[in-house]
């Protein structure tokens, strides 16, 4: 029996998905290639142990947000400048609010940033972030709404975004 039986096909599976959240995460194609590659050989070393356990999703998408967390720790990364660039050509609407909220996120914590793609684009609920995060559904609940008041600071131009998100979160 191969030891990797399975692994090719749950990452021809979820790859795609993985390198989103990795995206998300990073706000850098090439560094969510990097963050992706990294987290999928540490699956791919430990697949017999991990593909018993059930949820390999669920490791590797928890395996993104530590390596992630500990990246941002051990180096420092550039923020982006608090202006936008100027282009000589126009661009449409949401392509500026696009640029604005990428811009803001990446100038959020690490576990700020986390919380928002967990809950908001993965659209997780607080316990499976937290379980996700390996934290306290109260650090969820106090990280997405630091998170959130930040961005509507950081990024007033996409209040109406933000309008519908709470400015407490609840259970």
């Amino acid at each position: 029996m191969d030891r990797y039986e399975g692994f090719q096909e749950f990452v021809y599976a979820r790859q795609q998905s993985l390198m989103r959240t990795a995206y998300l995460l990073t706000g850098d194609a090439h560094l969510a290639e990097d963050l992706l590659q990294t987290v999928l050989t540490r699956v791919a070393s430990r697949w017999p142990r991990i593909a018993g356990n059930g949820n390999v999703e669920a490791y590797a998408r928890k395996a993104l947000i530590n390596q992630h967390l500990s990246w941002r720790r051990r180096r420092a990364v550039e923020l982006p400048s608090a202006t936008l660039p100027e282009h000589g050509r126009s661009h449409d609407e949401s392509t500026v609010r696009r640029l604005a909220l990428r811009q803001a996120l990446g100038r959020l914590t690490p576990r700020q940033r986390a919380v928002l793609v967990l809950r908001f684009f993965e659209d997780r609920t607080e316990h499976e972030t937290a379980r996700l995060m390996g934290c306290s559904l109260g650090t969820v609940k106090s990280q997405t709404h630091h998170a959130l008041s930040r961005l509507r600071v950081l990024a007033p131009e996409l209040a109406d975004l933000l309008a519908d998100v709470p400015t407490e979160v609840h259970r």
